[in-house]
């Protein structure tokens, strides 16, 4: 399948995909035009389809192509998933023409500033250069030629295979959340027995100069704490009557971010620290009154913390930071009343953090069910403007919602912004996760020898690995009440994710530098080695189903 993989990975990485254009439906549809001129789909041509996303302005579709082995019955289904979209290319400057014909740009870039070890790996001969190529047009293709190499004896195939290609896992995941749709219309209709999930995004080094390679059982999750902060507006002439909400939002930051205190830790390994995706006051005007609001969000990792859990942390995080702010310009205030010739009194503010479902049930209580209808008719003006995207959703009814209420002080107020991404923590606790384990650890220790492939428990990067399961009902109710923009600018198909509850695990081709004009992967791991590991894996999940 080596030659194969090589053909289909320049094919797709010469049709440029760049998320959220109308480039993905090409790419889509040459997918699917892939699939069309193999004999096995042109004889079962029920067998292929194209999945239109949800709701999509551009009108995007995945496509999807199921194996049915004829060996004999079988209920037992691997799940596949690979993403056919890629970012940008402005980061290729004049050489973004380029960008999606390997040969071209390769010679191109021994002319340009590149790092040593891109050089290097350019001079070498053994690695492939261009956008998508890595991430994940060459995962991609691994699964195509695996599925055309197994449809050729399908008579001795046991089980069925099921695989998307989706588009926009760059931007909001619109193709494998109405793939997990589609999973669960074949599970009640055909009585699909899912076993587990297999993707091929990438894998990359882990550190400098990492000789080794990975298989990643389960992934990473994510969830974006937004702290709404407001203060008391003054006068700049008159600094100690306010309080400054940037000074509360830094101070939040400086608690939390990067603070490995807020890592999760699951069998020895630890998650990225959150880290701050944007913070900014939200005065639109210039003045000499200071800002009465700020906001600020972060992204946040999760390897077993469930939204419900980092909400608490965090709120006792913000009160803590806010006492802090609250201290600081006591001591501050009592040195310039010592060196103004001032009677100092304490500053009068106190600190309080709450959570935005806190918030709702105290305006609730004011309000009654007049707020709803407020809030409905905000969510209503605000789904009609196309400019406003789900962050600023929710900030936008955060802030209504508190301009309600009749407390005016100084508050901090912790919600969720979109998006969201569960984890998967493949423990072994259930049958199915248990078989993938023993399945990975056989497969990976078969095709050791020219590299050392080691299995992790968490896929690193944010992936559509996430939507094929969900934290329970008592668990998740947190992320929805503290939400805004839930159930209406963001939607996510929870019941349906929860329902599925399927173990994952990502085996990809390897190579460096995702996402910049250096992207690259290594032929020989990534033709050879990763085929042969996914390929292994899906028999033997299938031999023993049982």
């Amino acid at each position: 399948m080596e030659k194969r993989i090589h053909e289909l990975t320049l094919d797709m990485v010469g049709c440029r995909s760049v998320v959220g254009t109308a480039d993905e439906l090409v790419m889509s549809e040459k997918v699917y035009q892939i699939f069309s001129s193999i004999s096995y789909w042109k004889e079962n041509p029920q067998h292929l389809s194209r999945l239109p996303f949800l709701n999509d302005p551009l009108g995007r579709f995945s496509v999807v192509a199921s194996l049915k082995g004829e060996k004999c019955a079988s209920d037992k289904t691997v799940v596949m998933i690979g993403h056919t979209d890629t970012v940008g290319v402005s980061d290729y400057g004049d050489l973004k023409e380029l960008a999606i014909q390997p040969d071209k740009l390769m010679e191109a870039l021994k002319h340009v500033t590149i790092s040593e070890d891109a050089r290097n790996d350019l001079g070498s001969g053994d690695w492939l250069f261009g956008r998508g190529v890595l991430d994940m047009k060459c995962g991609v293709a691994i699964i195509i030629a695996i599925m055309e190499h197994i449809s050729r004896d399908i008579k001795n195939f046991e089980g069925n295979i099921i695989f998307a290609a989706v588009g926009d896992e760059e931007g909001n995941s619109g193709g494998m959340l109405s793939f997990v749709h589609e999973l669960i219309r074949r599970q009640e209709k055909e009585g699909h027995d899912y076993l587990a999930v297999i993707d091929t995004d990438y894998t990359a080094p882990r550190y400098e100069k990492d000789p080794n390679r990975y298989v990643y059982i389960g992934t990473v999750g994510k969830l974006m704490p937004s702290f709404y902060v407001v203060g008391k507006e003054t006068h700049v002439g008159d600094p100690f009557n306010g309080l400054d909400p940037n000074q509360i939002a830094g101070a939040i930051i400086n608690k939390i971010n990067k603070n490995v205190a807020y890592s999760d830790v699951a069998d020895g390994e630890v998650s990225l620290p959150p880290i701050t995706l944007q913070q900014r006051d939200l005065k639109e005007e210039y003045s000499v009154q200071i800002a009465k609001t700020a906001n600020l969000y972060f992204n946040y990792a999760t390897h077993r913390s469930t939204p419900d859990e980092i909400m608490e942390n965090l709120r006792q995080a913000a009160q803590q930071a806010f006492s802090d702010v609250i201290n600081l310009l006591n001591e501050r205030f009592n040195v310039y009343c010592k060196a103004s010739g001032m009677e100092y009194k304490r500053l009068p503010w106190k600190a309080k953090a709450m959570t935005y479902q806190e918030l709702y049930e105290e305006v609730k209580a004011e309000r009654g069910e007049a707020l709803d209808l407020i809030i409905a008719d905000l969510k209503k003006k605000l789904m009609q403007d196309n400019t406003i995207d789900e962050r600023l959703f929710g900030q936008k009814i955060v802030d209504k919602v508190h301009g309600l209420w009749s407390c005016k002080d100084p508050v901090v107020i912790l919600y969720y912004s979109p998006p969201y991404y569960p984890h998967n923590y493949v423990s072994g606790t259930t049958p199915k996760e248990a078989k993938l384990l023993d399945v990975i650890e056989h497969v990976t220790r078969k095709h050791e020898g020219q590299y050392k492939i080691i299995d992790k428990k968490f896929y690193p990067y944010i992936s559509d690995l996430s939507f094929t399961s969900a934290p329970g009902d008592d668990r998740i109710l947190a992320l929805e009440n503290n939400m805004p923009a839930y159930g209406s600018r963001y939607i996510l198909p929870i019941p349906e994710m929860q329902k599925l509850a399927l173990p994952v695990v990502n085996i990809g081709p390897y190579g460096k530098d995702a996402h910049q004009f250096t992207e690259r992967i290594e032929r020989d791991y990534s033709f050879k080695v990763a085929p042969a590991l996914v390929y292994d894996t899906i028999l033997y999940l299938l031999k023993n189903g049982d």
